[in-house]
């Protein structure tokens, strides 16, 4: 409906596998799911649920009866409650076992645990997508020098594989804190009203190893390794804020390069990809702007911000659990995944595409190179003979009148004749351009590119073959 608010990280930005992760039916079948878990569970444990019963919960566990769930909701004012109801018409001989010595929580925390490895999952095969298209950039144009910029003035040469390879570093570092994340993710398990399991202790007639056991088995059917070994109501709400902290971190390294390809950009050295029929702006029909990366820079502020969210509410739960945590987290957490699900989509599309303009870099290298290579021009100088506190005096004054042509009167540098034009030097202008070989300039920049690339970034792409995916990019 056109006249009703729709989150455009639905209509515009994020994948269809993401968007169905944090849908309704997920939620709701994955409920079903910790449902039978639990009957199994209890059964295995050696009450008196049968096999009948829970065949008949497995029979019904996709076909969700939402209109009857709906009406209740409205009744009962209790989203779980109604869910349970509704179970309980299409299943009437496991009715009463369904939520058996359960709390809310048991489906709605497991629920948010599982939603939220899967889309760790999910992210972490986009990251290393990335890193493999940037990889096999930065290997491509490793040798390629171009202006290296601090305080964003002219400084030394790097490479353009080598600037490639501080992005990766980026996201090599969020990787690594991702798969520490999704390693050590746990769930709630079987816990009750107030994390002290004792709505089980009584169905098990005061056996803890029978209530411990619960939780271990739910967990491996659900299937996870481990459980968190306390809790109040509710799983620490710690974990959401440790979970976005890692998006966040996506979102700032992503925002580092939109930025650089954005400055990049504007100085026509490299362009993110622009389609044939694409227009840059609706005034001007010369633009190509750069609206990749600025999506990127828009989306990655939101979600660095949205990281905010976990934290304050981590810090601000009451004792065994509040309530004041439950709209918050229904929007600031799948928003954070869908937002960075998003900004891997356009980050994989511009890393697919990007485009190298080999001359313009070139015309700006020699447009600095003079100055740089002033250095080198003395010891050459030196070694003819010269005077290295002499020649030092009359490089600073040519380079001052050399700048002064640049910046005062718009011509180009002429340093280079104007040391060829003072005898102290004794050299020609073919003796100095022979020093300005822009290759002498980059250091280990394309030996660095290997180094990395080989012992940091393939091993990575080999451990994680299985996970790259093709991703279906709303860019």
């Amino acid at each position: 409906m056109k006249n009703t608010y729709e989150s455009p990280l639905n209509s515009r930005y994020a994948s269809r596998e993401m968007q169905e992760l944090f849908s309704p039916d997920m939620k709701f079948r994955t409920w079903r799911r910790l449902w039978i878990a639990l009957a199994e569970a209890e059964r295995e444990l050696g009450l008196n649920i049968t096999e009948e019963q829970i065949n008949e919960l497995k029979m019904h566990k996709d076909d969700i009866n939402y209109d009857v769930a709906e009406k209740m909701e409205k009744e009962f004012r209790h989203d779980v409650m109604a869910h349970i109801h509704a179970y309980g018409m299409q299943c009437p001989k496991a009715k009463g076992i369904i939520h058996l010595g359960a709390t809310s929580c048991y489906v709605g925390d497991n629920t948010d645990i599982i939603l939220m490895t899967e889309a760790l999952r999910l992210i972490k095969a986009k990251l290393v997508t990335v890193l493999k298209e940037l990889s096999e950039f930065a290997l491509k144009y490793k040798d390629m020098p171009t202006l290296g910029y601090t305080h964003y003035q002219p400084a030394q040469l790097v490479t353009v594989g080598k600037r490639a390879c501080l992005w990766m570093q980026d996201l090599l570092m969020d990787l690594e804190d991702l798969e520490y994340v999704l390693s050590n993710m746990k769930l709630l398990g079987s816990k009750g009203t107030t994390g002290t399991q004792a709505s089980f202790l009584s169905l098990f007639e005061g056996d803890h190893e029978k209530v411990k056991k619960l939780d271990r088995i739910i967990a491996e059917k659900m299937g996870f390794k481990d459980v968190f070994p306390v809790s109040g109501q509710t799983y620490t709400r710690k974990l959401d804020s440790r979970v976005l902290n890692v998006l966040s971190g996506i979102a700032q390294s992503a925002y580092k390069f939109s930025n650089d390809l954005r400055l990049l950009q504007s100085m026509k050295e490299m362009e993110e990809p622009f389609e044939e029929k694409q227009i840059g702006s609706s005034a001007m029909a010369y633009k190509r702007n750069p609206m990749r990366s600025e999506r990127i820079s828009s989306l990655a502020r939101y979600v660095i911000v949205d990281a905010m969210n976990p934290a304050i509410t981590a810090s601000t739960q009451w004792f065994e659990r509040t309530l004041d945590d439950s709209a918050n987290r229904r929007i600031s957490i799948p928003e954070a995944f869908l937002s960075v699900d998003a900004i891997l989509n356009i980050y994989i599309n511009i890393s697919q595409g990007l485009v190298v303009y080999p001359m313009v870099i070139e015309k700006h290298i020699l447009e600095e190179l003079p100055f740089m290579a002033t250095e080198n021009i003395l010891m050459e100088a030196v070694k003819r003979g010269g005077d290295r506190q002499e020649l030092h005096e009359r490089i600073r004054i040519h380079s001052m009148e050399a700048s002064k042509q640049v910046k005062v009167e718009g011509k180009k540098n002429d340093l280079l004749e104007r040391i060829a034009s003072d005898p102290v030097f004794k050299l020609d202008l073919e003796d100095l351009k022979s020093l300005l070989k822009p290759q002498n300039y980059v250091g280990r920049a394309p030996e660095q590119v290997e180094d990395f690339i080989s012992s940091y970034i393939n091993p990575v792409l080999e451990q994680n073959n299985s996970v790259r995916i093709k991703v279906e990019l709303n860019v």
